[in-house]
């Protein structure tokens, strides 16, 4: 066993692990965070998408030995007080998602491109999105919804 301590969503857990266990699996099932979710286990979808110390990365390719030491932030640390991230309400009022199951991922790797390119285009979005895949949509609606929350979180703390 290895013995891990990760601060998810600004609260410190810790735990004991196999070492051999990922960091999503340790979110799903040790911490209970259901939120990012399994897709692949490859890489190639994106589902599983968090923030380790502020950078977007697919939780399915590190271990949560990796995680030790660092802060991990879930699509469940988003919201503040009952408030939804400005990310989360554009998904809602666009209607950003389908049946849901990318969201999370999407929203956490939209995250941490708008603190890179706070006002992005179409095209740069796109492209950013790229990591991520969406097998309901034509994501005309989730680049719409980044699009938005990128103009309502303009010249705010992203």
């Amino acid at each position: 066993m290895t013995h891990v301590a990760v601060t998810v969503n600004g609260v410190l857990r810790e735990a004991d692990v196999e070492p051999r266990t990922l960091l999503v699996y340790f979110l799903r099932e040790v911490l209970g965070l259901t939120g990012t979710n399994v897709g692949c286990d490859t890489s190639t979808c994106g589902a599983c998408t968090v923030l380790l110390d502020g950078e977007s990365v697919k939780s399915c390719t590190l271990l949560a030995a990796q995680a030790d030491g660092r802060e991990v932030t879930t699509i469940e640390g988003l919201a503040r007080d009952g408030e939804l991230h400005p990310l989360q309400e554009a998904f809602h009022r666009n209607h950003g998602l389908q049946c849901g199951y990318c969201t999370p991922g999407m929203i956490m790797a939209a995250l941490s491109y708008l603190r890179e390119n706070p006002r992005p285009t179409e095209a740069e979005v796109r492209e950013a999105l790229q990591g991520n895949l969406c097998r309901c949509t034509g994501y005309q609606n989730i680049v719409r919804s980044i699009l938005d929350a990128a103009q309502q979180m303009s010249g705010a703390q992203v």
